[in-house]
């Protein structure tokens, strides 16, 4: 998201401040939410944000009670919709979505508490659900019991549909208030439930459009996910283009890991793939001893990369930050790996008269895994349920992934001998990078001096106040350093392009020079090692020319990050600055253009009729020190773009196909693209 930033000190002052009322404060002042206020009151806490990652989110809440009707057997089919909002507010326009399935249809029976239909509990009491059942859904994603009263809530109107028991019952509401009573108007010959809504412009200030490629790729992996159900995802905002797309697999995450390797080259054929239950007891409401059952499925196959792809899911959440189920499958495969190894004298004798050794880190590179698991009761951290607390899967899924591994690696000796090969090779590039960020992590003088001949570092030794600028060419490094504030802004010149480090492994990547002196300047160090809090910098923005070559090198900086520093990008540290593409000036009054939309606008008005000069700036070079520092620098002026990741999966995707060794995908992407790409300088 682009921002333009504030001062920060001032804001903070305004709002801690000296207040003349603070003696007034007391019981008067505490405020009870009631209902679903809450959830109005503090939409991140529920959806983790109000911009369109957030607004995404209402459409998973709701298509997820859809896919629980399907995990319950009793739904097959889900089609998720984008509507266009007909009567359109032109200060606020919005999509709508419908989402629809064939399963039960929700309850429309009066609830005994409440007195009203049991439906209106599910879409206006928070921690409402057949969730908390063990009769009414044996697995489920909505461990909260929120979703539908939080979507509901944060919505302009939401109707919802319910065809059970031969007829039809709807019900309206709106900003999470019941505004139409359920009514029966007809009958129907199917059971399931249609929920429509409209996210509210009083709650989404970024965007209410949504984006049909981030629904179509969320509910392509369910499918994946779940072999039982066929989605149909369609895009109905221009009537005469609409579009469409419908997803079934019967070979479940089996083809959801050839897809994911698809255009690697493979190191064995056959997929390994376990699908079993296991079995814990646990304590339930009532005090007594219960049998529960996980239902475990795991698919993996390794290819001739240096990277490693492991998606986790418990009931079709993805866990993207892992937990007990990542940890038992990665236990089982270093353990049943080394077993093999040494079973079948697959380890040599290193030089120094060792024998060879595989770690943990060895058995990942080059993966692909899919793992999903199917819990009665899962304990995630947090409502974005990012990683699973339940211990005893660790056990289980280690047993049963182990079996199957062992069992495998028997059957086929040849797919075995080819992966522990590749696994030995990232045992001997493991050692050599080890060295390699031995050296990097060496503070002789020479290399002080070294780092500190490129390096301009800033006077301010805080974290959270300091920023590195990581600028393109020499040139353009004298005119940063020269236009900054140094009391916190350091500057660090790079030459040429980075190295592409998708396509190498760890070691080739520390042999780079302008590598290790980032790795130097930033302080963090990488991979196993990294460690956020020894960041020297919180702003880590990457400036470069606005060109094709500048893009360039941005993306190879990127993908440095992404693949050895990971967790500045999931911090929030790294940015992106935004340069001019152009000046316009006239005798003394002059604008910088960021696009060539603005370049237009101004020429037709507030230079209409003038003779004004125009400059296209092809590099950062071209400007002095006070230009760039007016432009692309200065906080209260600079445009940075922050850096997120809010979907581990399709980075891993994207970085692949647009730096990895395979170019036919890559080829692709242009040529459905191209026609996007503006601003180019060829």
């Amino acid at each position: 998201m682009e921002q333009n930033e504030k001062d920060v000190a001032a804001e903070i002052k305004e709002l801690t401040g000296d207040n003349p009322d603070s003696e007034n404060y007391g019981a008067d002042k505490i405020r009870i939410l009631k209902g679903l206020e809450p959830v109005r009151e503090r939409p991140g806490m529920y959806i983790g944000s109000t911009g369109e990652t957030g607004l995404h989110h209402l459409v998973w809440e709701i298509a997820d009670n859809s896919v629980d009707e399907a995990l319950a057997g009793y739904a097959s089919d889900i089609k998720v919709e984008i509507l266009p909002d007909d009567n359109a507010n032109p200060n606020h326009p919005a999509n709508i979505i419908r989402v629809t399935d064939n399963g039960r249809g929700m309850p429309i029976d009066l609830h005994p508490e409440t007195k009203r239909p049991a439906l209106e509990a599910i879409f206006t009491v928070l921690h409402a659900g057949g969730k908390f059942d063990d009769g009414a859904y044996k697995v489920s994603g909505g461990l909260h019991g929120v979703g539908a009263s939080v979507v509901n809530a944060l919505s302009e109107w939401l109707e919802v549909t319910v065809m059970r028991n031969g007829k039809l019952y709807t019900e309206r509401f709106e900003r999470g208030i019941v505004t139409q009573d359920l009514y029966e108007h007809g009958e129907s010959d199917h059971n399931g439930t249609i929920v429509t809504f409209k996210p509210d412009f009083e709650m989404f200030h970024e965007t209410l459009i949504f984006n049909y490629e981030t629904i179509r790729k969320r509910m392509q992996e369910t499918a994946y996910l779940n072999s039982v159900l066929t989605i149909t995802v369609e895009d109905k905002r221009d009537p005469e283009n609409i579009i469409s797309n419908t997803y079934h697999y019967d070979g479940g995450v089996k083809e959801y890991v050839t897809f994911l390797g698809n255009g690697k080259t493979l190191l064995h054929p056959d997929i390994v793939y376990n699908n079993s239950i296991g079995s814990y007891k646990e304590l339930n409401s009532e005090g007594v001893e219960v049998t529960r059952d996980v239902i475990i499925e795991i698919a993996m196959q390794y290819n001739s990369s240096y990277n490693s792809t492991i998606y986790s899911f418990v009931n079709n959440v993805s866990t993207h930050e892992g937990g007990h189920h990542e940890e038992g499958f990665k236990l089982a495969l270093t353990r049943e790996i080394k077993k093999y190894a040494e079973a079948n004298k697959l380890l040599k004798m290193n030089k120094d008269k060792t024998m060879e050794e595989i770690t943990r880190e060895d058995t990942l590179e080059g993966i692909v895994a899919v793992i999903s698991i199917k819990h009665p009761n899962p304990e995630f951290e947090g409502q974005t349920k990012a990683k699973l607390g339940n211990p005893e899967v660790r056990g289980l899924v280690s047993k049963a992934f182990g079996e199957t591994l062992e069992r495998y690696l028997n059957e086929h000796p040849t797919d075995a001998k080819n992966i522990i090969e590749k696994i030995l090779a990232a045992s001997r590039a493991r050692k050599a990078a080890q060295a390699a960020r031995d050296a990097t992590r060496r503070k002789s003088p020479l290399d002080n001096l070294m780092l500190s001949s490129k390096l301009a570092d800033c006077r301010c030794k805080d974290p959270e106040k300091s920023e590195i600028y990581l600028v393109e060419g020499d040139s353009a490094g004298g005119s940063a350093k020269s236009g900054r504030n140094s009391n916190y802004q350091a500057i660090l010149p790079l030459r040429g392009k980075v190295l592409n480090v998708q396509k190498v492994q760890l070691a080739r990547a520390l042999e780079n020079q302008e590598i290790q002196t980032m790795i130097r300047a930033i302080g963090t160090g990488i991979g196993e090692e990294f460690d956020i809090t020894k960041a020297r910098y919180q702003k880590i923005v990457i400036m470069t020319d606005a060109d094709v070559d500048g893009e360039h090198i941005c993306i190879l900086l990127l993908t440095f990050f992404y693949r050895f520093m990971r967790g500045l990008i999931e911090a929030g540290y790294i940015y992106v600055a935004k340069p001019p593409l152009y000046r316009i000036q006239f005798a003394k009054q002059m604008d910088y253009v960021y696009s060539d939309e603005d370049l237009e606008k101004l020429k037709q008005t507030k230079y209409a009729g003038k003779k004004y000069d125009v400059q296209r700036y092809k590099g950062l070079g071209e400007m002095d020190a006070e230009q760039l520092w007016d432009t692309t620098m200065d906080p209260k002026y600079r445009t940075l773009t922050r850096v997120h990741l809010e979907d581990a999966i399709i980075a891993d995707e994207t970085f692949e196909m647009l730096m990895g060794e395979e170019v036919e995908p890559r080829k692709l992407f242009i040529q459905q693209n191209a026609h996007f790409a503006d601003n180019l300088d060829i």
